[in-house]
Parts: structure tokens; C-alpha cells; sequence
């Protein structure tokens, strides 16, 4: 499969389009967006390339990574999407260059694997910590903005200098020096030959400097321009990260031109009933999807989406929303009584499960808030425990000792992943569980939440928090941070499988089964720091069905 490099740039490629409607946003032709794509795919970033490479950022005969030969899924290998190449970021975040594949598909710039395979150093890793997420949607603007499944970075440059100078492109934390100086030299540095810099604009000196040789379609704004010559590495990476976020900020799924989502079967839906797709001025997410549900709920006639209206191009499921849709829309809404929660008044405690939830009460709402279905916030549902569990026997995550606040701060080696600052840390509590390494596992934003060499996340870690209720300070806070993840968003999950932050679920009915199972787990308080939302589902096998129904008909034949 030959890598897709290739990008016409006075055409417009519009995301999403079902043969029912047309989508109406295009991805961004900016000359921002189009070199932040150019170095979303650049190859030479890579720790691999630096060492093979010997100093000549433009050689092309080297024998890249292996580990990039083949693309891992949850099942067989794939053929490698950039073979004898090494680490990009489209190597994780891919999209549809294995779409003819046999067992393939789109992606909405996700991979297909459990862990994703990262290139092989001296430290015995192999995989990233967690799932690859996807990055489709995931810079929308918001209070609050942080990225990770940990919430480890507070803006989009960040992490892509995160991720250029990191152990996903091979660099250990003593190499961080090194790895922002190979930036800064591939810039200074290329010559124009490459297959990227034909197609994108030439020299990236050049691009970069605005030199009157760069097509027009290329010409970056005079904000945006760097005489790489004189800058210093950390300006250059800098504009590199700037870039490469303009590109990210415009991977969105399908609107029209109002801005209203409409690349779905719930989306035509939505509109055949009359029923409200957004959020209105200064409406809250949450406020809006108690406004949505009441509307549902009054809904005597629905005028239902059938596959007469359309069919999916790269889905192999109808292009429907009938009753079973309905049906678990209705659930997927509905909490203990009836309806998503109200909102947690300022320092109040987060709700709890009361009396327990009645039969029939998905709770989903209450994190998935619409039309994002995410409320970009951070929760413990039990997925960290029972992969531990599984490994080392029940009952084993709910022992494990966890260091407090205090214990953290005296043996900070013990708990904290490494870092430039500190590259001895060991990560104990950032690492993927393994039945020989019994005391080891992952948990999420605890690893984040009050970490000093990670500064930039903790005033948004602290809102968010303290916007769940509670106030807590100190131990309870941290306590409250244990094994949570960030919300994901539902659209199109049907291009992102596996599921959940460590890729241990296949379909969408797996994920609803699982949470039916979690659910009863919360209300037996079986789960160790339990989100108190947890205990607000409680759905019987046919409900969890329907309420997978409805996240299929969250599906669109994405495509940027």
C-alpha cells in the first residue's frame, strides 16, 4: 500500500459524507494547515532517523524502523503503512491508507491496535502506555482544554513537541536536548528533495522565511514566518508545534454551514424532528442535553431514518435510526430518575446513586454530554481495576497500596513517570499492567494531578475537578484522581475500535455490556475509587443492545 502523501491544494476534501447529505466543512487549506500536515507526516523527527541518518538530515537510504513493517490491530497485522520509514505522526493517526486493506478500514486518525507498537530502545518498552486516541474533534475549542488521556498536556503545540521529542518517536528522557535539536536542524536543514517537500512547498527554510520562491498556496502569514538561519531551536520548534496544532484544530467531523454536526444518522434525525443539534449562546453542554431529552421524551411520532435515505460508504452497518436507535437514545440519556443529572452547584459533593438506579437508566449522559458526547472531563469507570484483577486476581487493584500525597512527595522516584527533569522516575503508576510486575499499572491522571515537573495542566485539572463537586484538597483530591481518564468522544466510533483507554474492547456492544457490568459493580461499591456515576446504570442485556444501536447511528463515512 503506497503511503498517501500526495494532496491536491486548490481542491477541497470535505469530511464526511454519507450518499444522503452533503457535508459542508472542508478541511483547512490555510498555508498553516497545509505545512502543519506536511510535518504531521514528516519521517525525520524520529530518534530512528537521527541515529541512522549520522548528521544528514536528507539521507534517504536508511533502513528505517522495523517495528514499522507491519500495522498492529487487535488481531492479524496489516501491512505497514510506512515501511522502511520511521516514526511520524500519522503512523498511530491514521486515516485511510488501509482502508481496502482485508480487515482494515477508515480511521479518524486512530490506529488499529490495543497499544499501539512504539520504535525499540535499551528500556524494555514496547507499546504506548494507553489505546491511541483520536484526534478527529479533539481540539474543538472549550474551558479548560487539555489533551492525554491523562490530561498531561494543556494545548495542541504542546503535545506535538511532546510527542516529536518523546518515547513514541523513540527518544528516551536523557535525549530530550538532543531531540529538539534535531528538529531545529531538520528545518535549518532540508535541502526540498524529499516526496514531502515537492508536494508541500520546497525547502522548509524557505516555507518557513516566506522566501517569493514558495508557491502561494504555501506562503505562510508574516506572524508565522521564521528566518530559521538565526532563530534558536526552541523558536523553531515552536512554530513547528504552532503548525502542526493548526493542521489538528482542523480534523473535525462532518457540519454544515452553520456548524451543526450532520454527518450521522442521529444527526438527520435531529433535524427531521425539529429537534435542537447545538447547544444555544452561552448554553452549557450539560444544560443542553437535559434540554435535548426532554424534547426526545415528548416525541410522539418520530419521523425515523431508514436506509432509504442514504447508505454508509466505509461502515458496514445500515445508514439507520429506527425504534431500537430510539430506544437507546432515550436510555443512553436517561439517569436514576429519568433524566440527565442537574448540574453540581460549586463545591457541592458529586452526585451519588441515592437509593440506586432503577432498571433502565443508561447514565451515559452524564459524562457524554452532547453533541461532542464527551464532557472533556476525567472519570474512574473501573477499566484500569479489572485489567489489573484479571492479571493478578480479584480483589488484587482494591489491596494495591497506592502512595498518598505525602508518600508522593518523599519518594516522588517511586510514583512520578520520568522526565527530562528527572529521567530515573520509574513510571510505576504509568505503565501498562503485567502479570510479572505485580504493583505496576496505570493511573491516568493521578500520574498528572499535583506532578511538579508537569505544571502547565494543574490549574485545568483543578477546575474540572472541582466542577464534579466535592472540593476536596490534598489526599481526598488525589485519592479522587485515581485511575481516571479522560471522556472520550462517541462520534463515528465505528473508525477508532478498539475501546477504552487500554484498547481491551472490540465493539460497541462490548462497551455497553461492560459498563451494564460496572455499573452493578458501583452500586456493590466492588470498585475502588468509583466514579459516583457509575452507580447511576443499570441496564439489563437488551438495553445495553439498544443503547449500542444508538452509538452505531453516531457513525458517518468520515474522511478528511
Amino acid at each position: 500500500m503506497k503511503t498517501k502523501f500526495m494532496l491536491a491544494a486548490v481542491s477541497l476534501c470535505v469530511f464526511g459524507m454519507s450518499n444522503s447529505q452533503a457535508a459542508g466543512r472542508a478541511e483547512s487549506t490555510t498555508p498553516e494547515a497545509l505545512i502543519g500536515k506536511r510535518l504531521f507526516f514528516e519521517t525525520r523527527f524520529a530518534q530512528a532517523f537521527f541515529a541512522q541518518s549520522k548528521g544528514n538530515v536528507n539521507a534517504a537510504a536508511i533502513a528505517g524502523d522495523p517495528n514499522l513493517a507491519k500495522t498492529l490491530t487487535a488481531g492479524s497485522a496489516l501491512p505497514g503503512v510506512f515501511t522502511g520509514k520511521t516514526m511520524n505522526c500519522r503512523a498511530c493517526h491514521l486515516e485511510d491508507e488501509l482502508r481496502d486493506a482485508p480487515g482494515g478500514g477508515m480511521r479518524t486518525y486512530a490506529d488499529f491496535s490495543r497499544r499501539t507498537v512504539i520504535p525499540s530502545r535499551n528500556d524494555g518498552k514496547t507499546t504506548t502506555t494507553r489505546n491511541t486516541p483520536t484526534l478527529v474533534g479533539a481540539s474543538i475549542a472549550r474551558d479548560n482544554f487539555l489533551l492525554h488521556l491523562d490530561g498531561e498536556f494543556a494545548s495542541g503545540p504542546d503535545l506535538v513537541i511532546g510527542g516529536f521529542t518523546g518515547r513514541n518517536f523513540g527518544w528516551l528522557a536523557t535525549e530530550q536536548a538532543a531531540a529538539l535539536k534535531n528538529i531545529a536542524n531538520v528545518i535549518r536543514k532540508d535541502d526540498g528533495s524529499g516526496d514531502l517537500a515537492i508536494q508541500y512547498g520546497g525547502a522548509y527554510a524557505k516555507v518557513f522565511a516566506g522566501d517569493a520562491s514558495v508557491p502561494v498556496a504555501f506562503q505562510l502569514s508574516a506572524a508565522n514566518r521564521l528566518d530559521v538561519s538565526t532563530a534558536k531551536d526552541d523558536k523553531i520548534a515552536a512554530l513547528v508545534g504552532n503548525l502542526v496544532n493548526v493542521y489538528m484544530q482542523s480534523l473535525d467531523f462532518s457540519r454544515d454551514a452553520g456548524g451543526l454536526y450532520n454527518g450521522s444518522p442521529y444527526d438527520l434525525f435531529l433535524q427531521r424532528n425539529n429537534l435542537p443539534r447545538a447547544p444555544n449562546t452561552g448554553e452549557s453542554r450539560a444544560d443542553y442535553s437535559r434540554r435535548l431529552h426532554d424534547a426526545v421524551m415528548a416525541l410522539a411520532k418520530p419521523n425515523f431514518v431508514t436506509p432509504a435515505d442514504g447508505n454508509f460508504t466505509t461502515h458496514a452497518i445500515p445508514y439507520e435510526f429506527g425504534a431500537d436507535e430510539l430506544a437507546g437514545f432515550r436510555l443512553f440519556f436517561s439517569g436514576p430518575q429519568g433524566a440527565p443529572p442537574p448540574p453540581t452547584p460549586p463545591g457541592a459533593a458529586a452526585p451519588g446513586p441515592g437509593g440506586g438506579a432503577a432498571r433502565g437508566s443508561g447514565n451515559c449522559i452524564a459524562c457524554h454530554t452532547a453533541p461532542e458526547f464527551t464532557d472533556f472531563s476525567f472519570h474512574n469507570t473501573g477499566v484500569s481495576q479489572l485489567e489489573y484483577d484479571v492479571l493478578h486476581g480479584n480483589g488484587s487493584f482494591t489491596a494495591l497500596h497506592i502512595p498518598s500525597l505525602a508518600e508522593r512527595k518523599k519518594a516522588p522516584a517511586d510514583a512520578f513517570p520520568s522526565n527530562a527533569k528527572h529521567p530515573d522516575y520509574k513510571g510505576t503508576f504509568r505503565t501498562p499492567p503485567s502479570a510479572s510486575l505485580p504493583g505496576v499499572t496505570d493511573l491516568g491522571v493521578w500520574n498528572v494531578l499535583g506532578n511538579p515537573d508537569i505544571p502547565k495542566p494543574q490549574k485545568a485539572l483543578l477546575n474540572l475537578f472541582n466542577a464534579q463537586g466535592g472540593g476536596q484538597k490534598g489526599d481526598a483530591l488525589l485519592t479522587r484522581a485515581i485511575a481516571a481518564f479522560k471522556t472520550p468522544g462517541l462520534r463515528d466510533l465505528g473508525h477508532s475500535q478498539p475501546y477504552l483507554h487500554n484498547g481491551s474492547l472490540d465493539t460497541t456492544r462490548d462497551v455497553t455490556d461492560f459498563y451494564a457490568r460496572v455499573g452493578n459493580m458501583a452500586r456493590a461499591k466492588q470498585i475502588r475509587n468509583a466514579d459516583p456515576r457509575l452507580a447511576g446504570i443499570n441496564l439489563s442485556p437488551e438495553e445495553a443492545a439498544q443503547i449500542a444501536k444508538f452509538l452505531d447511528a453516531l457513525n458517518e463515512d468520515f474522511s478528511d
